[in-house]
């Protein structure tokens, strides 16, 4: 089954793929009230919110299912506006479907309000049996302009990942990031003061700004001496990823809602194992299959546009990932 696109709807394909035979899910839903992507099926023009998230949960037990014990999954997930307002108005979009749709508006959500539909799902999920160990934040620099006069644009969008057990792979030093400057000179003064004993850390004890002796004057807290230590294989990173969107594409896509390369490759790197199997049930213009056959993992992948599968293997073919 591996390195194969299925073309069909993926909770039903799900069905038929084996328990525990895949490493890592990296996959982004299609958001909710947002675009039509003019195909039979299709979720995110659910005619509620609840709707929409119960499908959503529907195909998450299905990829538990076929999760391996120690797998790991990450979903990019945007927020929704309340409204009215007519979908589908970027122009590439037009350009591509020449169609617009109206928006449902929510009966229990204020108009013009977010609908929260992020932080619904990952509590739905947590619900669910999953354990949600982050929720990525991914900062998009260059995200479009918007002729909004009364919020601020929208620049950010969520990468939750959960694990089904509370122990998985995660490759941590395969994602580390050098030190910066700031870290080294403090962990070389901790050293300097400890060594040398120039406050009562360096002699055994921690000073406690918090608590006073009864006179009022400073306490300090026994304690082992501290001696600040840098993994040399690099610092640990953040819960964002400063990724600019797809501008210009590295290859030629019609697929709206490609997201970058070079957000997925630390997913990948941190959660699959070389040689593990990486699946996307939502795999549009095949993105997760491009970079998990660089990166040296195979990849499963799930589509309900036939025009996107096309798409997805005429870019695996064109980089010789086929």
């Amino acid at each position: 089954m591996k390195n194969k696109i299925y073309q069909g709807d993926c909770l039903e394909v799900l069905k038929t793929f084996p328990d525990e035979s895949i490493n890592c899910v990296i996959t982004s839903p299609p958001y909710f009230n947002l675009r039509d992507y003019q195909c039979k099926g299709q979720i995110g023009l659910e005619s509620t919110y609840q709707e929409y998230l119960k499908k959503l949960i529907d195909i998450f037990n299905e990829i538990k299912r076929v999760l391996k014990k120690d797998g790991t999954c990450f979903v990019n997930i945007a927020d929704s506006f309340c409204g009215n307002k007519v979908g589908n108005t970027s122009e590439k979009w037009d350009k591509i479907n020449n169609n617009n749709f109206k928006k449902q508006k929510a009966k229990d959500i204020l108009e013009k309000s977010l609908m929260a539909i992020p932080a619904r799902f990952q509590i739905a999920m947590i619900d669910n049996g999953w354990i949600c160990r982050n929720d990525l934040i991914w900062i998009k620099r260059n995200a479009m302009p918007e002729s909004v006069q009364d919020r601020w644009k929208k620049a950010h969008e969520h990468i939750f990942f959960f694990t089904k057990s509370k122990k998985y792979h995660f490759d941590l030093d395969a994602i580390r990031t050098p030190h910066k400057e700031v870290s080294i000179k403090r962990a070389e003064y901790e050293q300097v003061r400890n060594v040398f004993g120039q406050n009562p850390s360096s002699m055994g004890e921690k000073y406690n700004r918090d608590k006073k002796n009864k006179d009022g004057t400073e306490k300090y807290l026994s304690m082992p001496a501290r001696f600040v230590k840098l993994n040399p294989k690099g610092a640990c990173p953040p819960d964002f990823l400063d990724v600019n969107t797809n501008c210009k594409q590295d290859d030629t896509t019609e697929h709206y809602a490609t997201y970058p390369q070079d957000l997925i490759i630390p997913l990948i790197k941190a959660g699959c194992p070389v040689g593990g199997i990486v699946l996307d049930p939502f795999l549009g213009s095949g993105t997760t299959a491009v970079v998990a056959r660089k990166l040296d993992r195979d990849y499963v992948g799930i589509e309900l546009n036939q025009n996107y599968i096309k798409i997805a293997e005429q870019r695996l073919c064109q980089q010789k990932l086929l």
